[in-house]
C-alpha cells in the first residue's frame, strides 16, 4: 500500500480489535513486508498508541486498552460532558480535512469503546438522540493548534507563514504565548520579534508552523488576560456601553447570545450589563425583546439618543397626525395646495 496514511489506519482498524497478531499476520493483512510492519507499529507509538509488542517465537503485536484512555477513567457526568464538548466542536463546521472539527467529528464516533461497558448503552442513546446546529467557522488544524501549545509550554519561538485581515501574506517569527478561542474563532497572543510588540493571530490563517529550538524568557502579559487583551483589540472601534436591567442575567443572556457581554447581578431584580456597540439601534433591538425596564448607565450620548427615540415613540402611540403634503414637482411641503400643480 503505497498511501502511508491509509496504511497506518488499516493498521490501527486491526489492532483495535484488542487481540494480538503476529508479525507475519499483520504484514500479510496489509500487503507489506514485516520491516514495514514494524516501521508502521512504531510511528503508532510515536503517536500516542500503547503497542505492546512480544518478541521472539509466539510473539505479537497488540493494542493495549486503557493506557492513553483507560476503562472507568470517566464518570457517569465526564463522559456525557466528553460527548457533548465533541459534538459542539464538531458543530462548528469549516468543510475542511485536517481540521478540529474534522477530528471531533470522528472522535465523537469512536468514545465508547474506551468507556465502561456500564456506560456505552447511554453513550450511544446521547449520541442516537442528539443534534446540533451547523455553524460555519474558519477551520483549524489540529497540529498547529498542538505545535503552538507545546511550544508555549516549552517557551520556544516558532515561525509560520501569516495572511492578515488585508490579505497581505509573509512569515512571521513569534513568541507564543496563549491560545483563545472566543465567538468560534482561535486566536494566538504573541510577541513578534521583528515588529517588537504583541501581536494577535488568528490561528486559522497560520500555515507552515515551524518550532525553532530557541527559547525565550518569560514576559508579562499586556493586559490582566490574554482574553481581556483580545477583547480590547477586537473593540477598539466600538464605544462601551453600561445599562442595568430589571431581570434576571440569564435572561439578559439570552437575549444577547450573539454579543460579547460582561453580566452581573447587582441586586435581587437587577443585572448590570458591559458591552461594546457601534449603535445604540442595535442595543434597543434587543432589549424590546426581552421586555424589561432598563436604564442606560453610559455614554451619555446614547441614553440622548434613546430619549429622542422614545418621544418618537410616544408621539406614535397618540392620535394620528396628518403630516402636510408634499409637492410632485419640488418636494416642498405645501399647506393648502400647490400653486404649480394639482397636488393640492
Amino acid at each position: 500500500m503505497a498511501d502511508v496514511t491509509g496504511r497506518m489506519l488499516a493498521l490501527l482498524s486491526t489492532l483495535q480489535t484488542g487481540r494480538p497478531f503476529s508479525g507475519e499476520e499483520l504484514a500479510s493483512r496489509l500487503a507489506v513486508s514485516p520491516r514495514t510492519v514494524r516501521r508502521d507499529v512504531e510511528r503508532l507509538r510515536g503517536y500516542g498508541y500503547p503497542v505492546e509488542t512480544q518478541p521472539g517465537p509466539g510473539g505479537y503485536y497488540r493494542l493495549v486498552a486503557g493506557r492513553t484512555m483507560p476503562p472507568l477513567v470517566l464518570d457517569d457526568e465526564e463522559a456525557i460532558a466528553a460527548l457533548l464538548g465533541l459534538a459542539t466542536l464538531a458543530s462548528a463546521s469549516s468543510d475542511e480535512d485536517g481540521t478540529l472539527d474534522d477530528a471531533a467529528t470522528r472522535a465523537y464516533g469512536k468514545l465508547d469503546q474506551f468507556l465502561p461497558a456500564r456506560l456505552r448503552a447511554r453513550a450511544t442513546a446521547l449520541r442516537a438522540g442528539l443534534e446540533t446546529g451547523r455553524q460555519r467557522a474558519p477551520g483549524v488544524n489540529t497540529e498547529v493548534l498542538a505545535g503552538l501549545a507545546e511550544a508555549i509550554s516549552g517557551r520556544e519561538v516558532v515561525s509560520f507563514d501569516y495572511t492578515d485581515q488585508h490579505r497581505t501574506a509573509g512569515r512571521r517569527r513569534v513568541e507564543p504565548h496563549r491560545q483563545i478561542h472566543l465567538h468560534l474563532r482561535w486566536y494566538l497572543l504573541g510577541w513578534d520579534l521583528d515588529r517588537r510588540d504583541w501581536r494577535v493571530f488568528r490561528i486559522d490563517r497560520v500555515t507552515d508552523l515551524v518550532r525553532t529550538g530557541v527559547h525565550h524568557p518569560a514576559r508579562g502579559l499586556p493586559a490582566d488576560t490574554a482574553l481581556s487583551y483580545l477583547r480590547q483589540g477586537l473593540n477598539a472601534d466600538r464605544r462601551r456601553v453600561q445599562f442595568a436591567v430589571r431581570a434576571e442575567p440569564h435572561e439578559v443572556a439570552d437575549a444577547l447570545k450573539y454579543q460579547d457581554a460582561q453580566i452581573q447581578r447587582v441586586g435581587d431584580q437587577e443585572t448590570r450589563v458591559t458591552v461594546w456597540l457601534d449603535s445604540w439601534e442595535w442595543l434597543i433591538l434587543q432589549l424590546a425583546f426581552l421586555d424589561a425596564d432598563f436604564t442606560i448607565i453610559e455614554p451619555s450620548g446614547f441614553r440622548d439618543a434613546c430619549a429622542a427615540f422614545a418621544r418618537r415613540l410616544l408621539a406614535a402611540s397618540g392620535p394620528p397626525t396628518r403630516f402636510p403634503k408634499r409637492c410632485r414637482v419640488n418636494g416642498d411641503h405645501e399647506s393648502s395646495f400647490c400653486q404649480r400643480c394639482d397636488c393640492g
